[in-house]
């Protein structure tokens, strides 16, 4: 049997159950640590609710899959031991593959976050598939949602293990303690929640911008300004409401 024939056959059972995101689908990515507290907690002896390390390091991965990794993506968004991008309406990297894009969005994370860390950190990913402007709004709001209740747990945890409680303990006392009674818990410690760092409650960014840059015309010799595109990490985003509006923003078409 010749190469060619084998090779036609065999990827037959390679491509057989390949997936495309179908065009006019908006795609919005979550690409999620795996075993984050172990990482954090034994391999790094983490002993808070949050380190600038592993803001930092999340961050600039978030960073680079939305510059680096040769994907058009309008929008970055981390929390937690997460990354989520929303991909341009138009991308087709992959034929939309989700076979491609889910297995070269975690290798890229992994990579990535490993060499900024130091540390082994795996990711796996997903891709949502949402047919409406409003699904992908939602999608937004409640990622960050989702952020507030994990800002309101860890520190609710920590102070508890302050305390002398182990893992064990210190999350068995969290069972069944509502949101409100979570922030009561952190008020009588001496925290305000609405005095935590807004990034820790809200996630932090990766948003493209326009700065004005400077050059000189190489005919004439003069200074000229121009516009030039560049991303850069948002640790003070907007809530509620106001990222609503970003979102929408971002996927309103161009105006004529």
């Amino acid at each position: 049997m010749s190469f060619e024939s084998t090779d036609r056959r065999m990827r037959i059972y390679e491509t057989a159950h390949d997936h495309c995101v179908l065009p006019g689908v908006h795609m919005v990515a979550r690409i999620d640590g795996r075993s984050f507290s172990q990482l954090t907690r034994r391999t790094l002896a983490i002993t808070e609710p949050y380190s600038l390390t592993i803001r930092d390091a999340m961050t600039e991965t978030l960073r680079h899959l939305v510059v680096d990794a040769g994907f058009t993506v309008l929008f970055g968004y981390t929390q937690s031991d997460e990354l989520n991008l929303l991909f341009s309406p138009s991308e087709a990297l992959f034929g939309r593959k989700t076979r491609k894009l889910l297995s070269v969005l975690a290798g890229e994370a992994s990579a990535k976050f490993s060499l900024l860390l130091g540390r082994i950190g795996v990711f796996d990913a997903r891709i949502s598939q949402l047919p409406r402007v409003d699904d992908v709004v939602d999608y937004f709001l409640w990622r960050q949602e989702d952020a507030h209740r994990n800002c309101l747990n860890g520190h609710a945890y920590w102070l508890y293990r302050a305390e002398g409680l182990n893992e064990r303990e210190a999350h068995e006392k969290l069972l069944g303690v509502s949101l409100s009674e979570r922030h009561d818990l952190l008020f009588r410690h001496g925290k305000n929640f609405a005095d935590l760092p807004s990034w820790q409650r809200r996630g932090s960014g990766v948003r493209w911008r326009m700065v004005p840059t400077e050059g000189v015309d190489p005919r004439t010799g003069q200074t000229t300004t121009s516009l030039r595109r560049e991303a850069f990490v948002d640790h003070d985003l907007p809530m509620k409401e106001d990222l609503a509006t970003l979102v929408r923003d971002l996927l309103a078409p161009p105006a004529k």
